[in-house]
């Protein structure tokens, strides 16, 4: 099961300097950021949404009344950069595990994939479904999913601005030599707004949520 999340044009930090590592710093004759960042956006699971508890009656919370439970694991992205737009696609297993086994049983349960810049804000969001079912006898239940992204190339850019403060070098001795660029407020929300990450999860209840978070 799977589908497509078309986010708004969100620019991505992409840091291009010479021959560096990612998250190298330059130290040949001076003192310059030139990490590389790929246009991939980071991929997670929300805190508190990779597993959900399904309750017999639902308005319980005790544990004697614990239905089903699920966990979404193996969370891995790919990423496709290599045309005008950006595709990100996140694939996912969900495990699941029933209280009852006297009869076959077919479970569906609601998932999200959203984009999110600079940390905070949400900037695209959708909602799938995926199917679990039980034979008879069986406690465990297991199926796989994906969702994927795209992201506009031409956004996926920091500012050329921004990229020369950030990869400029400074010999020591200069005035500016020890101060970090991104300690700079207009440069440090370049960056946040640059970033990105495609995070998925459970499509919880405000119950639900609560109880992740209390147990």
């Amino acid at each position: 099961m799977s589908f497509r999340l078309i986010a708004a044009p969100v620019a991505l930090a992409l840091l291009v300097g010479g021959c560096a590592k990612t998250g190298e710093l330059s130290l040949d004759g001076g003192v310059g950021i030139t990490a590389v960042r790929t246009a991939c956006p980071i991929v997670g699971v929300p805190a508190g949404t990779g597993d959900i508890t399904l309750f017999d009656p639902a308005t319980s919370t005790d544990a004697s009344a614990i239905d089903v439970t699920a966990v979404l694991t193996n969370v891995r992205g790919t990423c496709d950069e290599t045309g005008a737009e950006v595709v990100s696609n996140v694939t996912f297993d969900v495990r699941a595990r029933r209280t009852r086994t006297d009869g076959p049983r077919d479970v569906t349960l609601p998932y999200f994939i959203t984009v999110v810049r600079g940390g905070t804000q949400v900037v695209a969001k959708r909602i799938g479904q995926v199917a679990l079912h039980f034979d008879t006898g069986q406690a465990l239940a297991s199926t796989s999913a994906q969702a994927s992204a795209n992201v506009n190339r031409a956004a996926a850019t920091l500012p050329q601005d921004v990229r020369d403060r950030l990869t400029r070098k400074r010999k020591a001795g200069d005035q500016d030599a020890a101060l970090d660029p991104l300690a700079a407020p207009e440069v440090r929300q370049a960056v946040l707004a640059a970033s990105f990450e495609s995070l998925v999860g459970f499509q919880l209840t405000n119950d639900q949520l609560r109880y992740n978070a209390q147990r």
